[in-house]
């Protein structure tokens, strides 16, 4: 499944031809990257994509992930650290975070494939899942807390499985 962007209109607006996160396909790509942002950088998540070829693309955690895929759509979005103690790259911190794609959970095979592609461990699973459904009646998208499907901004039920861009 692949995923529109469902933000504003006005952060989309502001993505630029050309623009895009740098697509990691390796571990020596990771390690330029993380060389490259500096040592305080390096230790807070990345915003991520999955592109619609497969390749995981970062940019800063600040950063729009529409921006980090070039306006496009994706197969995953969120938000990943990494850490290298001695031996491979391991992506230790995963989340589907990204209010402008909402990607439902089973985004993770994206990612996993993406990360396995790019010679980089994983814990196997989203360890911060983030549940994302659009209310049928007042069409704002929520954050489904403890397993409660009510909207947060009219109160109505949501739907169990994922809607958000339908």
């Amino acid at each position: 499944m692949s995923y529109r962007y469902v933000g504003p209109a006005e952060i989309r607006a502001l993505v630029r031809p050309g623009a895009g996160g740098r697509a990691i396909g390796s571990p020596v790509d990771l390690g330029a990257w993380a060389v490259e942002r500096g040592e305080a950088e390096a230790r807070e998540p990345y915003t991520f994509v999955v592109d619609l070829d497969g390749r995981l693309r970062l940019a800063p955690r600040r950063s729009e992930h529409v921006a980090c895929a070039g306006g496009g759509s994706v197969l995953a979005a969120g938000e990943m650290a990494f850490s290298r103690a001695s031996g491979p790259w391991t992506a230790h911190e995963i989340s589907n975070q990204s209010t402008g794609y909402c990607p439902d959970l089973t985004s993770w095979h994206a990612v996993a494939r993406a990360l396995d592609s790019a010679g980089v461990g994983h814990p196997g699973r989203f360890t911060h899942e983030v549940v994302f459904r659009r209310c049928e009646r007042c069409r704002e998208c929520s954050v489904v807390r403890e397993s409660e499907f009510v909207c947060v901004f009219c109160g109505s039920d949501l739907p169990v499985e994922w809607n958000v861009d339908s």
